[in-house]
């Protein structure tokens, strides 16, 4: 039993007629009464009568039509995937471990919903045709698209004194519990801010990025200063507002000037700008 057996069998349940199955498939006759006896043969039984006009349909014929519906539709969302498939545009996304949950699934959306279809391999790090990455982290090579612009604030753990505040002023901050990143680039903006309070900086620890700052700040080991997306992916932290001047970070995409030339990169810029014209919301 074939694929098309069973387009021959189904056109002929649903028509009742040869002649008009035939007609439907684009088939003769009697290539088509070819098709059902060796269908009628390979199961044993008699599924159609032939009448003087039409044909009349046995019982038999009557159990293996919704089987053979099911059959087809399963066979034909099979050819779909791989037709789809064959039909993206490839771009291998990196993403930085820096980037929230909010906004990596955004552009995850914005991937999704790009026209014509993108076949996205999403990897972490700094790799990929191009980046989902903070401004600060770019390589000098690379041009910056900005999606996103958001506060730094104090992330702070249960049952800390800062806890309870609506905002902190960074010229009264004296807290010798911070989590540092001295690696990376937001490092500075902490000893910025902290230089208004105190010479010198107290780290309870030290962590090799944001997100693990995150992490440990969320498990009370210290004081964190995070961009607010961030900071929200830890529902038991607690987002302190800076009063004054914020420090702020630019997310976006980075990429190299040749990745312009890449069809899948220029589907989903006109996707991103359509959807920031369009003024929803973003992360």
């Amino acid at each position: 039993m074939d694929i098309r057996q069973l387009k021959a069998f189904v056109a002929v349940f649903e028509e009742r007629s040869i002649t008009l199955a035939a007609q439907r498939l684009f088939v003769t006759q009697p290539t088509l009464s070819v098709t059902i006896r060796q269908l009628e043969e390979e199961l044993g039984t008699a599924l159609f009568e032939r009448l003087p006009r039409g044909v009349a349909v046995s019982e038999h014929a009557r159990l293996l039509y919704p089987q053979a519906r099911r059959m087809l539709a399963q066979a034909d969302a099979l050819s779909r995937m791989f037709r789809q498939t064959r039909d993206c545009l490839p771009l291998r996304v990196g993403i930085d471990p820096d980037i929230s949950r909010s906004q990596l699934e955004s552009l995850l959306a914005r991937i999704a919903a790009a026209k014509p279809g993108i076949l996205a391999e999403v990897v972490e790090g700094c790799d990929g045709d191009v980046r989902l990455a903070a401004e600060d982290g770019r390589c000098e090579d690379e041009l910056f698209q900005p999606l996103w612009e958001e506060d730094f604030v104090l992330a702070v753990p249960p049952g800390h004194v800062l806890a309870a505040c609506a905002e902190a002023d960074p010229a009264l901050l004296d807290e010798p519990d911070w989590i540092i990143c001295p690696g990376h680039p937001s490092h500075q903006r902490l000893l910025d801010l902290h230089a208004a309070a105190a010479p010198s900086l107290a780290a309870a620890a030290r962590a090799g990025s944001l997100r693990l700052a995150a992490h440990m700040a969320a498990a009370g080991m210290g004081v964190a200063l995070l961009p607010a997306s961030l900071a929200a992916d830890h529902p038991g932290l607690r987002a302190v507002a800076l009063a004054g001047a914020r420090p702020r970070r630019r997310v976006g995409l980075c990429y190299p000037a040749q990745a312009l030339e890449l069809p899948a990169l220029q589907a989903l810029r006109e996707n991103l700008e359509a959807y920031s014209g369009s003024g929803a919301a973003r992360p």
